[in-house]
Parts: C-alpha cells; structure tokens; sequence
C-alpha cells in the first residue's frame, strides 16, 4: 500500500503494510500500518498494544505527577524526573493511607507544598478538619473579603 493523497505522499513515500487485528479482550477489529514487512501481523499488533500502554502511562504521568515539560533532554535526565515524580506521588499516597487521611492525593500535595519549609508534623498538618477558615492572627488585619 502505498499513501496516494499528496501531503501523505510527500510526507511518506514508502510502501506500507496495513494489518487488520480482531482484539477479542475489547471486541473490535482494529487497524494498523506499519513500514515492518518481516514481522508476523500478530507481533505487529502486539507492539501497537505494548505502545499504547505507554501512551497511558504518560498521560497519567501528566495527569498525577505534573510534570509539565522536562528540564534535561538526555534519556538519564527525562528517568531521573520521571523517577523523581514516582517516588514523591508513591511516599505521598503511602502518607495518605498510613495517617487514615480522606483528602485527595492532590490536595495532600498542595498542602505538602506550602508547608515544605515548616516544622510541622505531618499529623498535625492534616488534623485540620477545615483549611479554607484559617483567621487571622493580628486583630489589625483588614478583611479583603466577608
């Protein structure tokens, strides 16, 4: 198979392999090019599965971990922060569950966040019950808002 319309063309020359797969997990056929002419269609269709688990993965990386854009571009740097990510979301969700907290892992890692500096513990820091009424401490302090 060869691409036909003209952007596709310039942009891809070569021949190309279409493979039709019936994924029986999912109930549906899907469709799949590819430039590998050696490889059985199943290992084919294999590899796509495989990439689109890696394709999940970082969407939850960007979702969860918020990593917004990497700061090295060599395969060590992008491990490292990715790794970094993984370890804080993993020790935060072990707080979570050790210390029997009900808020949302984001919301743990807001308040982590502020806090970092403090000397606080971390049982004192989420035995709070109500984060959004903290009053002010001097009596001089104007109100911005009722």
């Amino acid at each position: 198979m060869i691409l036909e319309s003209y952007y596709s063309y310039q942009g891809y020359p070569e021949p190309l392999r279409r493979i039709r797969y019936y994924d029986q997990a999912l109930d549906k056929r899907l469709v799949f090019l590819t430039n590998d002419f050696n490889l059985p269609a199943t290992t084919i269709a294999a590899l796509f599965k495989y990439r689109w688990q890696i394709e999940l993965f970082f969407k939850w990386i960007k979702q969860h971990l918020r990593i917004k854009s990497f700061y090295g571009t060599s395969q060590n740097a992008v491990k490292t922060q990715i790794w970094i990510a993984v370890s804080v979301y993993l020790l935060v969700a072990i707080v979570k569950k050790r210390l029997g907290i009900e808020l949302s892992l984001y919301t743990i890692r807001q308040l982590l966040s502020v806090s970092i500096l403090e000397k606080t513990p971390l049982v004192e820091l989420f035995s709070q019950s109500n984060y959004t009424t903290l009053q002010p401490t001097c009596r001089n302090q104007l109100l911005l808002f009722d």
